[in-house]
């Protein structure tokens, strides 16, 4: 996993699509997903660790 397209496809795989038009929004909004995944261990600790990553990267360059 290595960038937001890749974290969206995590996503998918549980049936979660994302997108309300603010791309903070569905950044915050993927991040939340990701923690209820792992929370209830459907990912593992290094695919949630990766995902929070590269959100959080992504969230810094949009606030930019």
């Amino acid at each position: 996993m290595e960038t937001v397209f890749d974290v969206r496809q995590l996503l998918k795989r549980f049936g979660t699509f994302i997108y309300t038009g603010d791309r903070l929004a569905d950044l915050e909004l993927m991040e939340d997903e990701i923690r209820e995944l792992y929370r209830e261990e459907l990912i593992e600790a290094r695919e949630y660790q990766n995902a929070m990553l590269i959100l959080k990267r992504e969230k810094r360059r949009q606030q930019n």
